[in-house]
């Protein structure tokens, strides 16, 4: 029996951890997919039309997940790679009930992974 493939998410003590590739100056905002990463891992990649110049992007991509997520923007917080293009977005609340949130809301490109 083979391996769970792996998740772009993990729980934390206080919410989750969402792996994401991002890619700005994009011809839209969007999810693109599950994207294998070097190490192993797997993260989200989304698409963002603002240009990586002075946070526009990461407040672009915070926004992107937030109304994927259906949770408020203010939830949402990077929590590494801000001036990078691999990311970690940390989403508060309570562990158990976003992570059964994360799963439904990244369903459609998770079983496509």
């Amino acid at each position: 029996m083979s391996a769970p493939p792996p998740l772009p998410y993990a729980r934390a003590r206080d919410g989750i951890r969402l792996a994401v590739r991002l890619v700005p100056k994009a011809a839209s905002d969007r999810v693109v997919g599950i994207a294998a990463e070097t190490d192993g891992s797997v993260a989200l990649k989304i698409a963002v039309r603002a240009p990586p110049v002075d946070g526009k992007a990461n407040d672009a991509l915070l926004s992107v997940l937030a109304a994927l997520l259906h949770v408020p923007r203010r939830d949402l917080t990077l929590a590494q790679g801000a001036a990078q293009r691999r990311k970690l977005v940390h989403v508060a609340g309570d562990p158990a009930r976003l992570e059964r949130l994360v799963a439904e809301s990244l369903e459609p490109w998770l079983k496509h992974a």
